[in-house]
């Protein structure tokens, strides 16, 4: 199927917050990694969302060129074409951008996708995250104001980040403290600024003790309540019931019965990195530890082509990290529940 319509997409959220399940959004890197996420998306039969950072897109444009709106653009046309062969809707999302890169990405990529759109076309990303974690909520909220109104010329929605997620991703990195929770008052200054939809959709990054990076689980001491307790504040002050549609950041380390929690308070999107990230290499890893004489050329000997080639141990990482995606369908509830079933 191509990249989810805006149509499309829309249903793909309502569709998931109504049934108390949330998509999987994986960060890729590469085509070989963006291909890992398509296969695993369509062997869990669930529609996905597949996304790049800053950083991301930056290495995707050349190491040496770095040239964030190059890659990004890159990355969408090659998706626009392979996601045709996969019979799931993929929407393709654009992850943390922070205030000092909006004009050299976030803007840039909004502007393409209107030009497509008054050609009658489709626009490039399905959506874009402005992440205002780092700035005033009164200035994250009036940033996010102008950024809605342009995404909505677009037929992009838009992800916005009200709290502060801990750790570090792509160089910014917080503090883990009680600035990890938004307060029910930061989200009903959201809705006040941003609306329930009647300015253009967007999605809420609310935090509850999320954190970037590499944990065990259990180790993340997330509050799933939080995201209640909004949804309720914000439901009785509009009169709709579960108003909002939220987004789970920094996942790794979760316990599932944490996950699940999140998933019934609205949680339509939940952000896998460093364990997609973990899958792809590890398969690499083991090729080259147990084929060490075939890939180096070991003491002036020739090596191993068949070992060497990279469309050999890369089969087996995109292989071990579309099995990691599998697993984060299942445990977000979307496995099997793809539209064009």
């Amino acid at each position: 199927m191509p990249i989810a319509s805006p149509e499309a997409y829309a249903e793909m959220l309502d569709r998931a917050k109504a049934g108390r399940f949330a998509y999987p959004a994986i960060n890729v890197t590469s085509s070989q990694t963006l291909n890992a996420a398509l296969k695993g998306f369509a062997d869990a039969e669930s529609d996905g969302i597949i996304q790049v950072s800053t950083g991301g897109a930056e290495y995707l444009s050349g190491p040496s060129v770095k040239d964030m709106v190059s890659g990004a653009v890159a990355l969408a046309n090659y998706a626009h074409e392979v996601a045709k062969n996969y019979p799931v809707n993929i929407a393709l999302h654009t992850d943390h951008c922070p205030k000092d890169k909006l004009d050299k990405f976030v803007r840039p990529l909004m502007g393409i996708s209107q030009e497509r759109v008054k050609r009658g076309e489709e626009p490039l990303f399905q959506s874009h995250m402005w992440d205002g974690s780092a700035v005033p909520v009164a200035e994250n909220l009036q940033i996010a104001e102008q950024l809605l109104a342009e995404a909505a010329k677009g037929k992009i929605v838009l992800e916005i980040e009200v709290g502060v997620v801990g750790g570090e991703e792509d160089g910014v990195e917080n503090a883990i403290n009680d600035k990890l929770y938004t307060t029910v008052e930061d989200g009903l200054a959201m809705v006040e600024a941003l609306g329930l939809g009647e300015k253009g959709r967007y999605m809420a990054a609310l935090t509850f003790g999320n954190v970037h990076g590499v944990y065990k689980p259990g180790n993340v001491k997330l509050r799933p309540e939080v995201l209640n307790h909004i949804q309720m504040a914000v439901g009785a002050k509009y009169n709709k019931e579960k108003p909002l549609s939220l987004v789970f950041h920094g996942g790794s380390g979760s316990l599932l019965s944490e996950i699940r929690e999140a998933l019934d308070y609205g949680v339509v999107k939940m952000n896998i990195d460093t364990d997609t990230q973990y899958a792809f290499t590890r398969p690499a890893a083991d090729h080259m530890f147990r084929n060490y004489d075939g890939v180096l050329k070991v003491d002036g000997e020739v090596g191993n082509k068949k070992m060497y080639d990279p469309r050999v141990w890369g089969k087996a990482a995109e292989a071990g990290m579309a099995a990691r995606v599998v697993e984060a369908c299942e445990a977000l509830r979307s496995t099997g529940t793809k539209m064009s079933k």
